[in-house]
C-alpha cells in the first residue's frame, strides 16, 4: 500500500513550524498508543501509531524534511538508493547517478548529487550541531555571545591542491576528469561516482603531508551568536553555511545550535510562566502581612491574608517570561509553604501549648478544615 503524505498523517500544513509539528505528533501519539488501545481497535491504533512516528521522524529533522519536501517518500527511503540522512554529504546523489542519464534532467541539478563546471559530483556539505547552555535569565532576556567550532581551512604548505610541493595533481585516467564512469546494463546507460577519485576527476600520485592530501586542514574559528529573548529549553538557532565544506565546491552545511537552560535556583519555567516556592513562618500566614517575592525583573510584595494556608498558590501576572512567538510575557506563580518551627526552646514550647489549648478552646472555628477531614473520617468508617 502506498503511503500517505507524512503531512497528511500529521494533519499540518507543509509550512508548519517544528512546534507545530511535535504538538500535532504528541496529540496523535496519545491518542492511538498501544496502552491506550486495547482490545478490538488495537491493531488499528497501532498501525496509526506507527504512521505517525514515522512522519515525525522525518519531518523534525531538518535534513530529512528537505529531502522529503524536495523528492516526496523515495528522498527518504534508504532502499530508494543512497540516501543516508537527507541533502548532506550524499544526499540523494546515490539514485540520481544510477539514473543520471535518463533522470539527469530531473535529479542533476538538485542537492547532493549535481554536477559542478568541470562535470565532477558536487555535494553539500553536511550538518552540524552545536549545544550551548545557557542561564534562565540569559534566556529570558536574550544574549550576543561567541562559540568556536572547528572549521575546515585550505592547507598552506599545497596552497589547497593536496599534492606535495613541487608535484601537481593528475586527470583520472578512469574517468578521464569528469568524477564519473559510464556502465551501460541492458535499456539503462548506468552512471556512477568513480570509484578510483571518488568523484574528484583528480588522483594526486604524491600527496601533502600537511593535510594527508586533502587540500584543507581542520581548524576553529569563533562565530557572532545572538540569542533571542524568550528562548526555551530545545529550541534551535540555525547559523547558516557554517556547518561541514561541501565537496567539490559544493555548498556548505548549516550549524544548529541547541538551547539546554541550567536548572535555577529559585524558578521552574513553564511555557511563558514561572513557578516559586515561598517559605512563610507560621506567625505570618496566622496573622497575614506583606512579604517580599524574588522576580526575574526584580522584586514584588505579596498581600498574605489572615489564615493563609499551605499550597495557597499567588499570582504575579506580566512577572513570567514573554517567549520567542509571544505577544505577551507569561505570570509568575508563587506557591506558599508554610514554615513550622524547629529547635524551640523551652519556653517556646510552653507558649505553643498554651496558644494550643486556648485554639482548642475556641473550637472548630480556628481549624474549619481538621473538622471537615475529621467529619470525612468518620462517615468512612461508620
Amino acid at each position: 500500500m502506498a503511503k500517505r503524505d507524512y503531512y497528511e498523517v500529521l494533519g499540518v500544513a507543509k509550512n508548519a513550524s517544528e512546534e507545530e509539528i511535535k504538538k500535532a505528533y504528541r496529540k496523535l501519539a496519545m491518542k492511538h498508543h498501544p496502552d491506550r488501545n486495547q482490545g478490538d481497535g488495537a491493531k488499528k491504533a497501532e498501525e496509526a501509531f506507527k504512521e505517525a512516528k514515522e512522519a515525525y521522524e522525518m519531518l523534525s529533522d531538518a535534513q530529512k524534511r528537505a529531502a522529503y519536501d524536495q523528492y516526496g517518500h523515495a528522498g527518504v527511503d534508504p532502499n530508494a538508493g543512497g540516501f543516508r540522512g537527507g541533502p548532506g554529504a550524499e544526499g540523494f546523489g546515490g539514485f540520481a547517478e544510477a539514473f543520471g542519464d535518463i533522470f539527469g534532467d530531473i535529479f542533476g541539478g538538485q542537492g547532493g548529487g549535481r554536477r559542478g563546471g568541470g562535470g565532477q559530483q558536487v555535494y553539500r556539505g553536511s550538518d552540524l550541531s552545536y549545544a550551548m547552555e545557557i542561564t534562565l535569565e540569559e534566556a529570558a532576556r536574550g544574549k550576543e555571545t561567541q562559540i568556536r567550532i572547528p572549521s575546515w581551512e585550505g592547507c598552506e604548505v599545497c596552497h589547497g591542491s593536496g599534492a606535495k610541493p613541487g608535484t601537481s595533481a593528475k586527470s583520472c585516467g578512469s574517468c578521464n576528469g569528469s568524477g564519473t564512469v559510464h556502465m551501460r546494463q541492458g535499456f539503462f546507460s548506468i552512471q556512477q561516482t568513480c570509484p578510483h577519485c571518488h568523484g574528484t576527476g583528480k588522483i594526486i600520485p604524491d600527496p601533502c603531508t600537511a593535510c594527508n592530501g586533502q587540500g584543507k586542514v581542520k581548524k576553529s574559528k569563533t562565530l557572532e551568536v545572538k540569542i533571542p529573548a524568550g528562548i526555551n529549553e530545545g529550541m534551535r538557532i540555525r547559523s547558516a553555511g557554517n556547518g561541514e565544506p561541501g565537496v567539490n565546491g559544493g555548498p556548505s552545511g548549516d550549524l544548529y545550535i541547541e538551547i539546554r537552560v541550567k536548572q535555577h535556583e529559585i524558578f521552574e519555567r513553564d511555557g511563558d510562566d514561572l513557578h516559586c516556592t515561598m517559605p512563610v513562618g507560621l506567625t505570618t500566614a496566622a496573622l497575614g502581612g506583606s512579604i517580599e517575592v524574588p522576580t526575574l525583573g526584580g522584586k514584588a510584595e505579596i498581600e498574605l491574608p489572615e489564615g493563609t494556608q499551605h499550597g495557597k498558590t499567588f499570582r504575579l501576572r506580566g512577572k513570567g517570561i514573554k517567549g520567542v512567538r509571544s505577544s505577551y510575557p507569561g505570570d509568575l506563580y508563587c506557591h506558599i509553604a508554610v514554615e513550622t518551627p524547629v529547635k524551640l526552646t523551652e519556653h517556646q514550647r510552653k507558649l505553643i501549648k498554651e496558644l494550643d489549648e486556648s485554639l482548642k478552646k475556641g473550637g472548630e472555628r480556628h481549624s474549619p478544615n481538621a473538622k471537615s477531614w475529621t467529619d470525612k473520617v468518620k462517615d468512612l468508617f461508620k
